[in-house]
């Protein structure tokens, strides 16, 4: 009979009639032929080059064994590429890893590369077989155990993959800011040096000489002008009320360009009484001047503590980044775990921005330093915080918290959202469990998080969970105290 309309013939035989054809694969080589007496009859499949043997979604029925030609297994990705998870050759058998594991349903596409020959026995017929063939299981086991370990370096590849996905955009985000802030502010300070220019040539031009008052009261007025970059803030009324007046001052006094020169002097905290030495000093032609070219070169300083800004800014997110990706990778490296949560928030700074959301920080343990293990920290804090937030709603809330318990430190992540349901709870630390949309979710964070926490670094994870609370608990083993402990310390953002 035939299969799926692939042209896959399948046929029920004897194992007898294989003869040494059985015997010479891998599972049958140590095999006493008698032992396979309780198990007669199996289904031989040949199949043409490209056949899908199972697909993904399929329920696992069957443990193959390859006779003749080459599989492939294929993990189907979010945008419609396959990638390629393992191969078989002749000699090899596959698909006992979800008899085992007790997985029901295949991730993968298994398809044949070539024409193929192969044995499928049902999973009554697999535990047949292991049940009365001691050779056949030892090779069964080792396959699975290999298998098993190469999921899970792949499963952390691809996860790191998301990881630095997400840590990619957060930085697209982070640097556009600053990066585009400096930029329009030395665009703009280019045009104030050439407005001070043309300024200074106008008052180099008066042949008469500076009066000890003028240039008194020019020294005191730069040195204002240049102290610094943080002025007290007034409240958006107190500022345009004092924007108004200074403009009102400047044009009675006879002031070119009053009304738009007055907002930078009351920005950097100029008053009328200040400025007043220079009325006096001055006729109204060079007092209009003056206050101009003063003008002038207060915006050019805002300019550049704007540029300082947004550099230091850039220079934040670098220290960030290198404390995600570098501060974990010596086994035995001490690691303190606030910085660690602080960088990856800052990281994601532009996700909680975009969802308006906030963070209520509670940096609360004594000590916060722990002991490595050669893994990355933030992997864990990335996938939780990001899980965070997908979770909240626009204008909620994040709680990321820690504590000490005897011999453990704690870390709660939480959110506001509507919850895990019941009946998902129990599988969300399995691998490829996801309930994000297609493409939306790898299924992978979770059981990385979990293998990350428990194995790596020998701690424990707890998860509570109800609309509108829930909370992902992270147990870190502690190491002796070495120094007294910061305070605690309460955090808001």
């Amino acid at each position: 009979m035939s299969e799926g309309g692939q042209s896959i013939e399948v046929e029920p035989i004897f194992l007898k009639t294989l003869g040494d054809a059985l015997f010479a694969t891998r599972p049958f080589s140590g095999t006493n032929p008698e032992a396979l007496s309780g198990m007669e009859r199996v289904d031989r499949v040949t199949a043409p080059a490209g056949a899908a043997l199972v697909t993904p979604g399929d329920e696992f029925r069957h443990y193959w064994l390859l006779l003749e030609g080459e599989t492939s297994a294929e993990r189907p990705e979010p945008d419609g590429t396959l990638t390629l998870v393992g191969k078989a050759s002749p000699g090899e058998g596959f698909g006992e890893v979800p008899f085992l594991t007790g997985r029901t349903h295949s991730p993968f596409l298994i398809r044949t590369l070539a024409p193929s020959v192969l044995l499928r026995f049902t999973e009554d017929e697999f535990w047949s077989l292991l049940a009365c063939c001691p050779s056949v299981r030892k090779v069964v086991l080792a396959d699975m155990a290999v298998r098993l370990q190469a999921y899970q370096t792949e499963a952390l590849h691809r996860e790191k993959l998301v990881s630095l996905g997400t840590l990619a955009a957060g930085l697209m985000h982070e640097l556009h800011n600053p990066g585009s802030a400096a930029k329009r502010a030395a665009s703009q300070l280019r045009e104030n040096l050439k407005r001070l220019q043309q300024l200074s040539l106008r008052y180099s031009e008066d042949d008469r000489p500076k009066t000890p008052q003028q240039a008194e009261c020019m020294r005191s007025l730069l040195e204002h002008a240049i102290s610094g970059c943080h002025m007290p803030a007034m409240s958006s009324i107190e500022q345009s009320d004092a924007e108004e007046a200074m403009a009102e001052w400047l044009s009675s006094a006879g002031v070119e360009n009053a009304y738009s020169i007055a907002p930078s002097l009351v920005g950097i905290g100029f008053e009328q009484e200040e400025l007043a030495c220079a009325r006096v000093a001055f006729d109204a032609a060079h007092f209009s001047d003056a206050l101009n070219w003063l003008e002038a070169l207060v915006s050019s300083v805002s300019l550049v503590c704007a540029i300082e800004e947004s550099i230091s800014r850039v220079s934040d997110l670098v220290m960030a980044v290198k404390k995600f990706a570098y501060d974990e990778r010596s086994p035995g490296k001490e690691l303190d775990v606030h910085d660690s949560l602080q960088s990856t928030l800052t990281i994601l700074g532009h996700k909680l921005r975009m969802k308006s959301l906030t963070v209520q920080k509670r940096f609360e343990a004594s000590p916060s330093v722990i002991k490595t293990r050669g893994s990355a920290l933030s992997q864990v804090w990335t996938n939780l915080i990001d899980n965070a937030m997908d979770a909240s709603s626009s204008g909620g809330q994040i709680e990321v918290s820690t504590w000490t318990e005897p011999g453990w430190l704690a870390v709660c992540i939480g959110d506001n959202g509507s919850g895990i349901p019941p009946e998902v709870l129990p599988h969300i630390f399995e691998a490829f469990f996801t309930t994000k949309p297609q493409g939306s979710g790898t299924g992978l964070g979770l059981e990385i998080v979990h293998r990350i926490v428990t194995q790596k670094f020998g701690g424990k994870i707890d998860v509570e969970s109800k609309p509108g609370n829930t909370r992902f608990i992270v147990r870190l083993p502690l190491q002796e105290p070495a120094a007294s402990a910061p305070a605690a310390k309460e955090l808001s953002s």
